[in-house]
């Protein structure tokens, strides 16, 4: 079951005894911990009825001794243990997952990790409770997800502002969720996002990032190229080598997989490259420009200058140097 799922059966009072709540992203995560804990009771009924217990203090016997008891002055009470992969013992809550009491809502966040399946504890969740086991999204799909996130607020945002957006921050939806949200506040009057609003209020540069380096290396663009990488030089934490490295390998990487692809065209592409369709073109176009060789040529500095950046056959160079050394490997 999705976290939206849940909530939106937590919304028309729909509850179940058990949810478990596992797996690597914690957004969702904590996007269902948060509904349960300030929008199932009513702040009266809270007062008396919502528990909260916290995995590295609790003890099992006092969590499973919460869920037991009965309401007051409602019809349900809230039980909440967060952080339970730090609780010790906690597979002991099986006896009371064997047989919960249904005036409990018993909300468990068992984080970065699932269930030992072989466990009882496993077994008896499957039978009696509502489990969300959760995934990092992979990296090219961080675009669709901040678009739909953006669009879900009544806003619209450009493509190169989100890819702006995705690039600097990384596999984190919460950070990625908490700009927009930043955005939106900052937004005077206007209902659509642009590269300009991600500079000025994110602090991107909309001209000198990983995404219009990726950009100038795909067109053979050297001039743009060495601009940016100079850019970086002078303001290391816009664009440190080990940032940028890993984004050049995932571009060539792809470009390089256009060889592979039967048919040829976009569509086909796409699905093969698990890539968003607007993307397509800057990989044909950079196989077209670089060649089989000149892309596979392009993967090989890429390994050596990451060897270089961690003093492996280079000693002092700066960042930008090594960079800019490498750029002109690739283009020549």
């Amino acid at each position: 079951m999705s976290s939206d799922k849940i909530i939106g059966e937590w919304k028309k009072k729909i509850f179940k005894p058990i949810y478990w709540l596992e797996g690597e992203e914690s957004y969702y995560i904590d996007e269902v911990m948060e509904y349960a804990e300030h929008h199932i009771l009513s702040e009266q009924e809270a007062g008396f009825n919502l528990s909260i217990f916290y995995g590295k203090d609790a003890n099992w016997a006092d969590v499973i001794n919460a869920c037991r008891k009965y309401p007051m002055f409602s019809d349900k009470q809230v039980v909440l243990l967060k952080e339970a992969q730090q609780m010790r013992d906690v597979e002991k809550l099986d006896a009371y997952v064997e047989s919960p009491l249904t005036s409990t809502i018993f909300v468990v966040s068992y984080k970065d990790k699932k269930v030992d399946g072989r466990s009882k504890l496993a077994k008896v969740l499957k039978q009696k409770g509502e489990m969300l086991t959760t995934k990092k999204l992979y990296e090219n799909q961080l675009p669709e997800w901040a678009n739909n996130m953006v669009h879900s607020k009544g806003f619209t945002i450009t493509q190169k502002a989100v890819l702006l957006l995705v690039d600097h921050i990384g596999n984190d939806l919460q950070r990625i969720s908490n700009e927009i949200d930043k955005l939106l506040v900052n937004l005077s009057g206007s209902q659509n996002i642009t590269e300009d609003d991600i500079e000025k209020y994110v602090g991107i540069s909309k001209e000198y990032n990983v995404f219009e380096l990726t950009d100038a290396l795909g067109r053979k663009d050297l001039v743009k190229a060495i601009r940016i990488i100079r850019y970086f030089g002078e303001n290391p934490k816009a664009g440190p080598i080990q940032m940028v490295l890993p984004a050049l390998h995932n571009f060539f990487s792809k470009t390089y997989s256009v060889f592979g692809v039967q048919g040829g065209d976009e569509k086909s592409i796409a699905s093969a490259l698990g890539v968003p369709p607007f993307f397509v073109k800057d990989y044909i176009n950079a196989a077209k420009r670089y060649g089989f060789a000149g892309v596979e040529q392009a993967l090989m500095l890429l390994h050596h200058y990451n060897l270089k950046s961690i003093g492996i056959g280079d000693i002092g160079s700066s960042d930008a140097s090594l960079m800019s050394e490498m750029v002109v490997k690739m283009m020549n």
